[in-house]
């Protein structure tokens, strides 16, 4: 199974968020093509209600501890309620930092 389906698999089941996104972002580092090492995860929902960031951020990576531990290099996180995300994001969700690691992108340049 691809990382990738994986973490939006355990994701789903653990949160049910009302919305969810699971962006393979590891074409914009220096690793080899077809790789699934860095990655973004935007998601809402009502589980983080009365729940701190750092909160959020835990209860996330516990869900994907596995893959963290064994195949994920780096993991952005983007966790809001439906109300925060209506307000701020619904519109564009947020953008990911740059790799310290290197980038192909700035390689090129």
């Amino acid at each position: 199974m691809l990382i990738h389906t994986s973490i939006e698999q355990k994701l789903l089941a653990a949160f049910k968020p009302v919305f969810l996104d699971v962006i393979n972002e590891s074409a914009n580092h220096n690793v080899p093509a077809g790789s699934e090492s860095h990655f973004k995860v935007v998601i809402v929902t009502p589980a983080f209600d009365g729940m701190r960031l750092l909160q959020r951020h835990r209860a996330v990576n516990a869900i994907v501890a596995e893959e963290l531990a064994e195949k994920i290099h780096a993991l952005a996180l983007h966790t809001y309620t439906p109300s925060e995300w209506y307000e701020y994001y619904a519109e564009k969700p947020p953008v990911s930092p740059k790799c310290f690691g290197g980038s192909k992108i700035d390689k090129d340049a």
